[in-house]
């Protein structure tokens, strides 16, 4: 590839507006609206992969519109009329082709590296766990961007019409939406076969922190994307028909591979990454090797409200503080323990607490864990919360609404205040046993613990 021809390309074609698509539209994307890449711990900016995986997703738009800019780009030479001047010329079709590609490729890569970089150096900010395992995930991106603008070069070149390039994007775009994966369970799931869904780039929406794509995703997607990548520079040095039907070849040997390589089932898609939910402990108190920054903050309250939850419950009493890691979809009830007060940092009642706040938070969840879904307010009905509310004031002696919940603080202390003051007038023994009482039909999910604190009987 002469060096003097590619910097001509790329002062002078389209190539330098694909870069700019890339990084522009993504970044436009991800600051100019409020989405889920900016709530909770799988917050684009939160961790490694994730981020890596949020930019993944973007490619449900940025592909089909690189495709079409692909193709745009393939159609210089019959818009210019030269195509037959230059079949004349003793240059190799195939050179012209690589420095075409070359030019779009590089400065799609350097859009999507400057993407990957800017959220990589906030990613350095907000996390002391860094690890290399998100590489392949944007790697991969960044070769079905060259793919997808290659393919499109290559469709251009085979029918040379004005309408090729919206035509693309229109049908890239409706393929990408019929391959979408469902997040609602617990691991994403494909509406069509999950092989031929991976055939996307794009990947759904990041809800779990600590998931991550299996080695044969990374590996039948590659195959599948060198393949098209190859039929498209083909088809750019194609000059007869026959040419253009062996030019196929690739992609179609790419996609029989992929479809052997990639897993069949959701569970052979994502698995979860062990190194970052190694346990980091400080005592009876652990968190996640992803989260070990929190550690800190988490112990000395969380030694506090274990030492009151004995107090309060005896031996019935959770003897650990250990941060949640099971996966569980959009309908699922969180996890439950007997013996561990599970906190979830994207509960906002913990993420957001310090000091005394998050011993209270921390003794609301040990005393009165909710069973509410996913689906529901994350932190709960008004009646949990208010039942999280007097639990932890009868500890503590005062009655204070949760901070960083989902309902308003005097709405919570209006359901709150009348069943407490109630609950204050007991005997001692009496409001002992309801809160006892309140624990188990928590723990248990068979009882509604606001109810049991008013006297009402579990189910």
């Amino acid at each position: 590839m002469n060096g003097r021809i590619l910097r001509i390309e790329l002062r002078r074609s389209v190539a330098p507006w694909a870069g700019a698509l890339v990084l522009g539209s993504a970044l436009a994307f991800l600051y100019l609206i409020s989405g889920q890449w900016w709530n909770g711990t799988a917050r684009w900016t939160a961790q490694w992969t994730p981020m890596a995986l949020w930019t993944r997703c973007l490619l449900i738009v940025q592909w089909p519109l690189v495709v079409g800019l692909g193709a745009l780009q393939g159609l210089r030479d019959h818009r210019s009329k030269m195509a037959e001047l230059l079949a004349t010329t003793p240059r190799p079709a195939r050179h012209r082709a690589a420095t075409l590609a070359g030019a779009t490729a590089i400065t799609l890569v350097s859009g999507f590296a400057l993407l990957v970089l800017v959220g990589g150096v906030q990613v350095l900010a907000a996390t002391e766990y860094h690890h290399i395992g998100w590489l392949p995930i944007s790697l991969v991106a960044a070769l079905s961007l060259v793919a997808g603008a290659a393919l499109g070069m290559g469709i251009a070149r085979a029918l040379p019409s004005p309408l090729t390039p919206p035509v693309l994007v229109v049908a890239a775009f409706v393929v990408l939406n019929l391959l979408r994966v469902s997040t609602d369970e617990a691991l994403p799931t494909a509406v069509l076969d999950n092989r031929a869904a991976l055939l996307s780039p794009a990947v759904p929406e990041v809800r779990e922190a600590f998931l991550t794509l299996t080695g044969a995703v990374h590996l039948g997607q590659t195959v599948w994307l060198l393949g098209m990548a190859a039929t498209g520079f083909a088809l750019v040095v194609a000059a007869t028909g026959r040419g253009r039907l062996l030019a196929l070849t690739p992609v179609v040997a790419g996609a029989a591979i992929a479809l052997l390589v990639l897993p069949s089932d959701p569970r052979g898609t994502y698995v979860v990454d062990e190194a970052a939910t190694a346990r980091v402990c400080d005592g009876p108190v652990c968190v996640t090797k992803a989260h070990q920054d929190r550690l800190a903050q988490l112990a000395g309250p969380g030694r506090k409200a274990l030492s009151l939850l004995h107090d309060t419950l005896g031996d019935s009493a959770p003897t650990t503080i250990r941060e949640t890691t099971a996966l569980r979809g959009i309908m699922d009830s969180p996890e439950r323990s007997r013996t561990a007060v599970l906190v979830d940092f994207d509960d906002g009642a913990i993420a957001g607490a310090e000091g005394e706040e998050l011993t209270r938070a921390l003794l609301a969840q040990g005393l009165a864990p909710t069973c509410w879904a996913r689906s529901a307010l994350q932190s709960g009905s008004t009646g949990d919360i208010a039942a999280q509310d007097i639990a932890a004031g009868w500890v503590l002696g005062d009655l204070k609404p949760l901070t960083g919940t989902q309902h308003r603080e005097i709405d919570q202390l209006e359901q709150a205040e009348p069943v407490w003051q109630k609950l204050k007038a007991l005997p001692k023994a009496e409001q002992r046993s309801r809160i006892a009482a309140m624990h188990a039909a928590a723990i248990s999910c068979e009882g509604d613990a606001f109810t049991v604190l008013q006297g009402g009987e579990s189910r």
